[in-house]
């Protein structure tokens, strides 16, 4: 297993799936990993949709409110903005363990793609890319178009994950939370991160974070 991340960056983007999101959110803190969250305009306004919940559109507005939702010591989650160039994950010099996009649009998918860095969850990822770091991407769209699918195979070619959100039935989930953690489940192995969420394949079921 891959040693666990000490520093995991999180973006979010406007496509479906803002639980996924929340729920990564929260396991990656209760197994005190030091979180830099960057969330898209679009992100704010499908967790408002999805959830009705209203994230603080300021970066440092939002780390306060998700420090304090997640009851996390101060300093283990750092929110930035899109343009906050000086932020570490902007750096080579600085970057995270690990870096996830979640959920991720295929406009997001596309400029990871081509390389491109005009906002800092581009740019993030861009450094991920560069320093041979684990990069998760969940792109949330149905049905893929040939170009997306042209996307996908140029990053996973890269050693990029390209981690669908699709829950399997096997466990026997009973409510939408278990499909949920389903997913989660799947970024935090390949994060290398310990949990219990569900039971794996052949084991009894387990407890949750």
């Amino acid at each position: 297993m891959n040693p666990v991340p000490r520093r995991v960056t999180v973006a979010l983007t406007g496509a479906s799936g803002m639980p996924y999101s929340l729920r990564l959110l929260e396991c990656l803190l209760a197994a005190n990993i030091k979180v830099y969250l960057l969330a898209s305009s679009a992100a704010h306004i499908v967790a408002k949709q999805e959830l009705g919940l209203t994230l603080p559109a300021r970066a440092s507005e939002l780390q306060a409110f998700l420090t304090e939702r997640y009851q996390v010591q101060p300093g283990q989650l750092q929110a930035f903005g899109r343009e906050e160039w000086f932020a570490p994950v902007a750096s080579g010099s600085n970057p995270a363990d690990a870096m996830v996009v979640c959920p991720c649009t295929m406009g997001s998918l596309a400029a990871i793609a081509q390389g491109l860095s005009d906002n800092l969850i581009e740019r993030a990822a861009d450094v991920t890319i560069k320093e041979q770091r684990k990069l998760i991407l969940v792109p949330r769209e149905t049905p893929y178009s040939a170009l997306h699918l042209e996307n996908m195979l140029k990053l996973a070619r890269l050693g990029v994950v390209i981690l669908p959100p699709n829950p399997g039935f096997y466990h026997h989930p009973q409510r939408i939370e278990d499909l949920v953690d389903f997913v989660v489940a799947r970024i935090l192995d390949h994060l290398g991160v310990p949990h219990t969420l569900m039971a794996r394949w052949g084991e009894a079921a387990g407890g949750t974070i």
